[in-house]
């Protein structure tokens, strides 16, 4: 197995790493806080580019996700087949990761891998298709 030279995963104070996305949504005229992002969405997309890193193994690609949390709790959901979640808010902020299946956000389709933002007291709703999903869900308290 090879390493990296050099590799250092906590290189990065959290105050580092919240200046870095700080200074990458101002750079892309990017509000997190006011809409749902989504990793399909090009300003994601525009911002992975802006918060890649270089500090990882031989043959990784990493990029830091353009949200952070104060304090957070996490759960793990698993839902069937071409179920709906009605529309509903949560206090704080939250992301979805999609590990695997996929649900649709307004028309859009979010599979394994990707990813939603959504700020704290937006309304919101989705569709799990049709193999069902499972995600991981982190939000704040």
């Amino acid at each position: 197995m090879k390493r990296a030279r050099g590799f250092r995963p906590n290189r990065l104070t959290l105050a580092d790493c919240r200046a870095r996305i700080e200074s990458a949504l101002k750079k892309l005229h990017v509000e997190t806080g006011r809409q749902i992002l989504t990793s399909r969405d090009k300003a994601a997309q525009a911002l992975a580019k802006l918060l890649k890193t270089d500090n990882v193994p031989e043959g990784f690609v990493k990029w830091q996700l353009p949200v952070w949390f104060d304090m957070s709790m996490m759960f793990i959901s698993v839902a069937p087949p071409n179920v709906s979640v009605p529309e509903h808010s949560h206090d704080g902020p939250g992301i979805r990761f999609i590990a695997s299946g996929s649900v649709r956000y307004k028309g859009t389709e979010l599979s394994a891998g990707d990813w939603m933002f959504i700020p704290a007291g937006t309304k919101y709703k989705f569709d799990v298709g049709p193999f069902g999903a499972s995600m991981f869900y982190c939000y704040q308290c």
